[in-house]
């Protein structure tokens, strides 16, 4: 007679080294294919980095904005819901000291007023006594007018509050989706990055030059950032725009970062509000609201030392005019506050600072 017996199950053990090997042929499988990737080459790669930290630096201005906006909302809020806490505290005492006025009234006229003058021995002191009830009617009422009119400014108040909440929930809904979008751009462009040694991806990032000058002909990858120890021969300025210069030099060779506003790190907007501020001027926080600041200058052979510089046609970029065709600024990611040709990039137009 055939066997009818149940097959031998394997082991919990045999089950675990069958999936490891499994999941280890998987894990093959995909760094093969991986490696048969055709690899990008080094100007390739700069080409990729370069578009990728350029949509950075879109978001983050976007994130700046956002984040402005947030902070705004969040003392407008805060002052709000401070007021409406003042205005209950007042709405209590009165309809407090309404009650007590109510209480006292009841204590002393709860006989006819008729008949209490009558039965009065002192009608003269009855009469005063009168006098000094109908005026505490009187005062009751201006209280219960002041307790309407504290209510209606309540419920506005309570309104007002409620709106800037729901604005501020939306700005920050705003805020996490642009720092999400930055911080997508800057993983794509550190999974290319991660294919190459880290002398490499200090020469595609520009990492590799914390100061001196970069002339867009002929040096680097694609004319793009070539090291020069030298300083630009800077010429003398004056004024604020010159001033907000030099603290900007102050600077030199710290790293950008996204949303920073100093003092280790900054962001392109972020460095020259800040050097503006230092020489007394106050700039909004974006570029592009910077580009608003002051007078457009179109003619290149027109700027000053000091004056700031847009860049790119949605204007997400900004430096300080170093003469010579020079910009002073925060770059990218990955790289470091510098001087750097004008030629790098498309240039809109100057703005002269008061």
């Amino acid at each position: 007679m055939a066997s009818h017996r149940r097959p031998k199950q394997p082991s919990r053990a045999r089950v675990t080294v069958l999936t490891a090997t499994a999941a280890a042929a998987v894990a093959f499988s995909a760094q093969a294919a991986h490696a048969a990737d055709p690899k990008l080459s080094k100007s390739e790669a700069k080409d990729k980095v370069d578009k990728l930290y350029e949509e950075a630096e879109q978001a983050t201005e976007k994130y700046n904005g956002a984040k402005e906006q947030h902070d705004k909302l969040e003392k407008q809020v805060s002052a709000l819901q401070d007021k409406v806490a003042r205005g209950q505290e007042e709405l209590n005492k009165l309809r407090t000291g309404l009650g007590l006025m109510a209480n006292s009234q009841y204590r002393t006229g709860s006989i006819d007023p008729t008949l209490q003058l009558l039965l009065s021995s002192d009608p003269d002191s009855y009469l005063e006594k009168a006098s000094t009830l109908n005026q505490l009617s009187a005062k009751q009422a201006d209280t219960l007018r002041m307790i309407a009119a504290k209510q209606r400014t309540l419920k506005q108040e309570r309104e007002e509050a409620s709106g800037k909440l729901a604005d501020l929930e939306s700005t920050r809904k705003a805020l996490e989706d642009r720092k999400g979008e930055v911080q997508g751009k800057l993983a794509d462009a550190q999974q290319v990055l991660n294919g190459f040694t880290e002398q490499e991806r200090a020469e595609i990032t520009g990492a590799d030059q914390k100061g001196g000058s970069s002339s867009g002909k002929g040096g680097g990858d694609n004319g793009r950032a070539s090291r020069s120890d030298a300083r630009p021969n800077i010429p003398a300025g004056s004024g604020r725009g010159a001033a907000a210069l030099a603290y900007a030099q102050s600077q030199e060779g710290k790293p950008y970062e996204y949303g920073a506003t100093g003092m280790s790190t900054w962001d392109c907007s972020g460095l020259t509000q800040w050097a503006y501020g230092q020489a007394g001027v106050s700039l909004p926080r974006i570029s592009q609201d910077q580009a608003n600041a002051g007078t457009r200058i179109y003619d290149q052979s027109q700027l000053q030392p000091g004056d700031l510089v847009i860049f790119y046609g949605d204007q997400h970029h900004v430096g300080l005019y170093a003469g010579n065709g020079q910009v002073f600024h925060a770059p990218r990611t990955g790289a470091f506050v510098r001087y750097e040709a004008m030629s790098n990039m498309p240039f809109q137009f100057g703005v002269r600072i008061g």
